[in-house]
């Protein structure tokens, strides 16, 4: 008797979705960051179709928010920053990728990237090296402290004190 082959059933809202990068960042003083691309893969055997949403449409154009995917193949996805202002400085911003399959209503899965509308890169730059540079010294300590704790000779001399 021969076996057939069935596709598995999809539920609804647990498909992986893959897309890249998750987390978009924008810097005010940098014109070059206002347009960023989103890139949706498709691993999967039949074709996606998706639609992007924003928690703020105002503030961003998003060009082809909505479209297919054949089978193993990817599409980049264009997002413009068009309000930029000092008030939206560090507020986070939600963009929502739904896929279907190709023939469906129902959202398969769902994947959310975040936008982030930052000052200067400049700024950013210095606050990592710093942020990396106290990582490193407090790493040195406790290195120190944990050999000098560790020492034999220490401890004898703890102990002979008592």
């Amino acid at each position: 008797m021969q076996q057939q082959k069935r596709q598995p059933e999809l539920v609804e809202g647990n498909l992986p979705v893959f897309v890249f990068p998750t987390e978009l960042i924008f810097y005010a003083d940098d014109q070059s960051t206002y347009k960023q691309v989103l890139t949706l893969y498709n691993p999967y055997e039949f074709a996606l179709k998706f639609k992007v949403l924003c928690t703020t449409p105002n503030k961003y154009a998003v060009v082809d928010a909505t479209g297919a995917v054949k089978p193993q193949c990817c599409v980049d996805i264009v997002i413009r920053h068009r309000d930029v202002r000092a008030s939206y400085y560090g507020v986070i911003d939600k963009f929502r990728l739904q896929v279907s399959e190709q023939s469906q209503r129902k959202a398969l899965g769902k994947k959310e990237i975040i936008a982030t509308l930052l000052p200067s890169a400049k700024e950013q730059q210095q606050q990592k090296e710093e942020e990396e540079k106290r990582i490193k010294e407090h790493l040195a300590e406790s290195v120190f402290f944990e050999q000098t704790l560790c020492q034999p000779g220490l401890i004898t001399m703890v102990i002979l004190r008592t």
